[in-house]
């Protein structure tokens, strides 16, 4: 499990929801936490996305706790932006959100321009499995929580380069970042770089794994 000590009741949390999801898959994405909760996201869902479950997202960011404060958060398969724009709404310093479909990559805009927050985004458009050859800068200033959630085929058709993607990320992240890894229920995580030094909070029907890189 994630550190203790270092979580906290989350103070944009839904009273009274129901477990499961607050919206149908049909439904933009809508921030369910932080200073932005209830804002919905300019999004269209689209076949070639899929937004982590709001109950998954909501377990995600109650485990990071105040960890998510002042950090960068970088959404690797940004889809909605929902990982990146939440880790924003909950206190993180700024977000880059990679999303490889041009167009998601423009709603993506959009939904910073709305949200207000435009000048703490930065939206890459492009295949971030490509960073592995080619990465690019990303400042080290403050804490990084990388999210890595894909499309979960991938971790069939293109498990090498999902775990070398991790692999770059654990050698650059600066001191007190962490790595969260979203698989679903039938991926290995032995194939994870530095096997040992992950934990796992199952949350049907997804898997979070998630990697800390002690502070300084």
């Amino acid at each position: 499990m994630p550190r203790p000590g270092r979580s906290e009741p989350d103070r944009g949390r839904r009273r009274g929801a129901a477990p499961g999801d607050s919206t149908d898959a049909a439904s933009p994405p809508r921030i369910i936490g932080g200073d932005l909760r209830g804002r919905r996201l300019s999004f269209v869902p689209d076949p070639r996305t899929r937004p982590m479950k709001d109950r998954v997202r909501e377990s995600l960011f109650d485990l990071l706790g105040t960890t998510v404060r002042g950090s960068l958060a970088i959404d690797c398969f940004a889809g909605s932006g929902a990982l990146g724009f939440e880790a924003l709404s909950r206190g993180a310093g700024r977000a880059i959100l990679a999303e490889r479909h041009f167009p998601t990559a423009d709603r993506l805009r959009h939904s910073a321009t709305d949200l207000g927050v435009s000048d703490r985004v930065e939206v890459r458009p492009g295949d971030v499995l490509v960073w592995t050859r080619r990465a690019p800068p990303l400042p080290t200033a403050e804490p990084w929580i990388v999210f890595v959630s894909p499309p979960w085929e991938l971790f069939a058709t293109r498990r090498d380069d999902l775990v070398a993607l991790v692999a770059m990320f654990q050698g650059a992240a600066p001191p007190g970042s962490v790595i969260v890894v979203e698989s679903d229920t039938t991926f290995d995580p032995g194939a994870l770089p530095g096997t040992a030094s992950w934990t796992a909070r199952a949350v049907p029907p997804a898997v979070l794994h998630f990697w800390w890189r002690p502070d300084a």
